[in-house]
């Protein structure tokens, strides 16, 4: 830390400013009582005015004021030369006979101590003031030099108990870190936790998080506190003059003090961006991997201490082990989605019937599911059978890569026993793919509907048996819904002897058939029967749309739901008897 920042950081430690302090006051009247003097000051220096903690004698307006620009002040040359200031007429001496000190305050003589603290940072002066000439004695001096001393172990106290206290502080923000960024649950809310972080007088005015993309260093804006030049500049090359982009191409910790550095060694760009947010100074930490960058910002001047800095790096430290985790996580879902949309069938084309499907993933990536429909066409059988369509639709229990790819597994296995029994029962092919939940690690289980649709007459005949999955719904041509309740048992992992039933209806031309699965119906504010009759309702009142039209009022009320699930659903419309071509 430079000499300056570290003075400003010492005084923000000890505390004091324009305001009486009964510790400071106590030194004023000791030097009013040791050299008799009419005004006695503990004179700390800030960036434009001095402060006066400990006060004895001033004048007014000064006296309630505690303070005075720069202007008026002799503490400033103790603390620039880190040398005693003795004077026996101000009023003769080149460096203070023009200061207005002289003619408003009446400070003719003057000797002035430093104040220092543990690094030897010049704080301010203690100061013994006399309106008349005065000859400062040997005595005197020493007494005024032991009262500093003295004085300065006080100010040091002060600085060391605070920084202790900084410390634990930083010790908890450390693990406030470690918890909150192992919680979150995408980059947004990486940054939204780390704005949250911070408290007290160090507190970031602004925190940034860039990601790297290319030769691009891209923002990760927080949706509910997006920051004016966030949306105007939402990226920043490289090679650009942003600090963040140095940071970024050297690989190191990048601190700019104040705002005089930021315009000394940054792009007008990079000024103008900070100065659209009022912030003078940063510090820019790079992430693992060149991953991006992490960047705190404050207004006004900011001292980096060590601790301070090795706080703030560490912080980063987590911030690049939860991108990287949400980057693997992102990798993982994105291969889980893409093996689970490649396993979702292409719709065959059955004269007489109409099909439409939809899939919608999860609002949470993380629950990645094994949601499936099937649909295909089972070729004539034996004695003139004719072909028939084949449906399904299930859920294996989980969510995760390892559901998505049991979910393929099982509709194979459901294929094969639909395709390799004689009689092409769909309460047999079920029973057979729970024996091999049974014999296999497949894991706890799934439901399903699986069923059959065959040509009958002028009409269509379905049967089906369900695995303890929600009830298919069934529209009449004239609006009307029922539900087909009748099920059995989920497929379970353990042979169980069950067995399974099958249902028959027919279903005319006209008619929609409607597969789904739970996502559609369930909420976290509600049942699922609620959910069913909010379903059924809903395909009265759009059943005679086209189907594409009908699965997207479906699925509204889903897309509006926060944490809702993933969601299959397929709707088959009776368009005309068997053989009948659009």
């Amino acid at each position: 830390m430079t000499g300056e920042l570290g003075r400003s950081e010492a005084l923000r430690l000890a505390g004091l400013t324009a305001a009486a302090d009964p510790g400071m006051d106590r030194f004023a009247r000791l030097v009013t009582r040791f050299l008799r003097v009419p005004v006695a000051l503990v004179s700390l220096l800030e960036t434009e005015r001095q402060v006066f903690p400990g006060m004895v004698g001033l004048a007014e307006p000064w006296a309630e004021r505690r303070q005075t620009p720069l202007n008026r002040s002799f503490c400033q040359h103790v603390v620039h030369s880190g040398e005693p200031l003795v004077l026996n007429d101000s009023r003769r001496d080149p460096l203070t006979r023009s200061s207005l000190a002289v003619s408003e305050l009446q400070v003719i003589a003057y000797a002035g101590m430093p104040l220092t603290d543990a690094d030897g940072h010049t704080l301010g002066s203690l100061c013994a003031i006399d309106h008349e000439p005065r000859e400062w004695t040997e005595s005197e001096l020493h007494d005024l030099t032991d009262l500093a001393a003295a004085c300065s172990v006080e100010l040091r106290l002060r600085i060391a108990s605070e920084q202790v206290r900084r410390d634990r502080d930083h010790a908890g923000l450390l693990l406030r870190a470690s918890v909150e960024l192992a919680r979150s649950r995408d980059l947004t809310d990486v940054v939204r936790r780390l704005r949250h972080l911070f408290d007290g007088s160090a507190k970031p005015s602004y925190v940034g998080l860039l990601l790297a993309d290319g030769q691009e260093l891209r923002r990760v804006v927080e949706p509910d506190d997006v920051r004016p030049v966030e949306a105007a500049v939402p990226s920043m090359a490289v090679d650009s003059g942003f600090p963040s982009a140095r940071a970024m191409r050297e690989q190191r910790a990048v601190f700019v003090p104040d705002h005089a550095a930021l315009e000394a060694d940054y792009s007008a760009d990079a000024v103008a961006g900070y100065d659209a947010l009022g912030l003078d100074s940063a510090f820019c930490v790079p992430l693992a991997r060149r991953r991006g960058v992490l960047t705190w910002s404050w207004k006004g001047a900011h001292g980096l201490g060590v601790t301070e800095e090795a706080v703030l790096t560490a912080v980063a430290g987590y911030v690049s082990q939860a991108v990287e985790r949400m980057r693997f996580v992102e990798s993982r879902l994105s291969t889980a989605q893409q093996l689970q949309s490649a396993m979702l069938t292409e719709l065959p084309d059955v004269p007489g019937l109409e099909m439409s499907t939809l899939y919608l993933p999860a609002e949470d990536q993380d629950m990645v599911g094994g949601d499936w429909y099937d649909a295909y066409v089972l070729p004539p059988g034996s004695g003139g059978r004719q072909s028939c369509l084949v449906a399904s639709i299930g859920d294996v229990i989980g969510h995760d890569m390892r559901a998505a790819a049991v979910m393929g597994q099982v509709r194979s296995m459901l294929r094969q026993a639909t395709l390799g029994h004689p009689e092409r029962s769909p309460a047999v092919a079920l029973a057979a793919v729970e024996a091999a939940f049974a014999a296999l690690p497949l894991g706890p289980g799934a439901t399903a509907v699986h069923a059959r649709l065959d040509p009958h007459q002028d009409r269509w005949r379905l049967t089906w048996s369900n695995a303890g999955h929600p009830p298919p719904l069934l529209r009449l041509p004239d609006g009307r819904v029922s539900t087909l309740d009748d099920h059995d048992l989920l497929l379970l992992d353990a042979a169980i002897g069950l067995d399974r039933r099958e249902h028959e209806c027919d279903i005319p031309p006209g008619a929609v058939l409607l597969l789904y699965t739970d996502g559609l119906v369930e909420r976290r504010d509600s049942d699922i029967e609620e959910g069913i009759r909010r379903a059924m309702s809903t395909l009265s009142a759009s059943g005679d749309r086209p189907l594409p039209q009908l699965l997207e009022a479906l699925s509204r009320g889903v897309k509006n739901s926060p944490g809702h699930d993933d969601m299959a659903v397929l709707a088959i419309r009776v368009t005309g008897g068997p053989g009948h071509r659009r």
